[in-house]
């Protein structure tokens, strides 16, 4: 291997597996390649809906000893969710899913000491009931909060045990409702009115600053040689998704699709407007002082609920299927909490369009084209709001992500928005994730040149606009009337 190109792992968790990848880069290169994957189940169990860390850990160990000698690891996954431990560091019981019920009607109780305008134009957090300010709300008399000594949102607890060392990335950090994006540091005026001890949290860190090196007990049951450092990355899936956006320049708008559909804009400074909060937009943290102005739309989620209802058919298959059924024939809101919880999701999607006058798919391929035809109108509304809100015109959509494999989403997209969209990269978190902690050995310069390395060296397809843009404009219509 030439002495221009080093090697960094990423460990990249998703809602329903985690992966290790190598990625490979030098100025001309970047190369990444998958050498472990391994299943995320979250378990329930009698107390409610938990994440099995301790599998997840497993996976990230098994996926170190395949990935070899590497120059460092990095280490992204989902958002809100946390690790409580005691005082010599050991953890107290598995994480809380944030699809269990025990924030149900906490937001309220949250409401009645923070008004939730006041709470946005304070963190510029969107509502979302399992957001981690409502979670530690709901866990406050909980005797696991009570003999707490630190609090480790998920990437960070895993760190934490590579190396020894805590710390809380701040991209992630901004998930919890607890940060202030014109400052980028905790609210303590709003943890202090709602009684969280924010000296439960490690001290911030920035995407790019070490995270300590793995202890000899990993290098041992990893076979690596030490030392390996464990670099800071954007540990919020999405920040490191939105750092791998090869985009040419500022008009762009991006997607990253997966489990949830993320839409939204870079910006340089947060939108606290009252009209954004009324829109249900976020405002993220992300690399290098800038902000993810973005919705959080449910996604592919909708579909992956019906395929494994339906026994996990040929995706394929169902969707050249859904290809061939009329267009618009019935759209649901995919961003309607009634579909954020699991199971019965053919039925769910069966009342929303029953309730709201529409014709009911009845065919498999019918209930397909009817949430991607959703999700491309989802996609469409939120792009076009935060152009409005945000006061930044878009001339491009990139879409990344998983969802970049479905060509029809990709289109459907498209034609609804009435942009260009270019897809790609698939693999865009485990290589922001990657493209982070190769800057951070001097591998790649600033955001244009990880982003001018990424549209030189990944797949990606371009997709023009076609079709009636007034079909979109009443399928809208349809639903803001139902």
């Amino acid at each position: 291997m030439s002495e221009h190109v080093k090697s960094f792992a990423a460990v990249d968790l998703g809602a329903s597996s985690g992966r290790v990848m190598v990625g490979r880069v030098g100025p001309e290169a970047l190369e990444l390649t998958e050498v472990h994957r391994f299943p995320n189940r979250p378990v329930r169990v009698p107390e409610g809906l938990r994440w099995d860390i301790l599998s997840l850990y497993a996976g990230v160990l098994d996926g170190l000893r395949a990935a070899g000698q590497v120059d460092s690891v990095g280490i992204d996954s989902w958002a809100v969710d946390y690790g409580l431990l005691d005082a010599d560091g050991a953890l107290l019981g598995n994480p809380v899913h944030y699809r269990d019920a025990r924030t149900e009607g906490v937001a309220e109780k949250v409401w009645a000491t923070v008004p939730a305008a006041e709470l946005y134009a304070t963190t510029g957090l969107q509502y979302a009931p399992f957001n981690t300010l409502y979670q530690l709300t709901a866990a406050r008399s909980t005797p696991q909060l009570a003999a707490a000594e630190r609090l480790l949102l998920v990437p960070d607890l895993l760190a934490y045990w590579l190396t020894g060392e805590a710390g809380t990335e701040i991209t992630n950090a901004s998930t919890t409702q607890l940060i202030d994006p014109r400052t980028r540091d905790w609210s303590h005026d709003l943890a202090d009115r709602l009684g969280i001890d924010l000296t439960l949290f490690a001290p911030l860190r920035q995407p790019g600053e070490p995270a300590g090196v793995l202890l000899p007990r990993v290098l041992e049951e990893t076979g690596l040689r030490g030392p390996v450092p464990v670099t800071t990355v954007g540990s919020h899936d999405t920040a490191s998704a939105v750092a791998a956006v090869p985009a040419a320049g500022e008009r762009f708008a991006y997607i990253c699709t997966g489990t949830w559909s993320l839409a939204g804009l870079e910006l340089e400074r947060p939108v606290l407007t009252e009209a954004s909060r009324a829109a249900n937009f976020t405002n993220e943290l992300g690399l290098d002082g800038t902000v993810r102005y973005l919705r959080n739309i449910m996604g592919l989620w909708l579909l992956q609920e019906c395929v494994r209802e339906w026994g996990q058919p040929d995706l394929g298959e169902l969707l050249r299927a859904a290809a061939e059924v009329p267009a618009l024939r019935s759209v649901v809101d995919a961003g309607d909490a009634a579909f954020l919880a699991p199971g019965r999701m053919p039925d769910r999607i069966t009342d929303a369009c029953r309730e709201s006058g529409q014709p009911v798919p009845e065919s498999r391929a019918e209930f397909t084209r009817c949430i991607l035809d959703s999700l491309a109108l989802a996609h469409r509304r939120a792009i076009r709001e935060a152009e409005a809100l945000a006061d930044h015109p878009v001339d491009v959509v990139h879409i990344v992500g998983g969802g970049t494999r479905n060509e029809l989403l990709c289109q459907l997209t498209a034609d609804a928005c009435g942009l260009p969209v270019v897809a790609g990269p698939a693999e865009a978190a485990a290589l922001g994730n990657v493209l982070v902690q190769a800057r951070a050995h001097g591998l790649v310069g600033d955001r244009t040149s990880m982003r001018r390395l990424l549209a030189r060296t990944q797949p990606l397809r371009r997709y023009e606009p076609r079709g009636d843009a007034a079909a979109w404009r009443a399928a809208q219509d349809r639903l803001t009337r139902g």
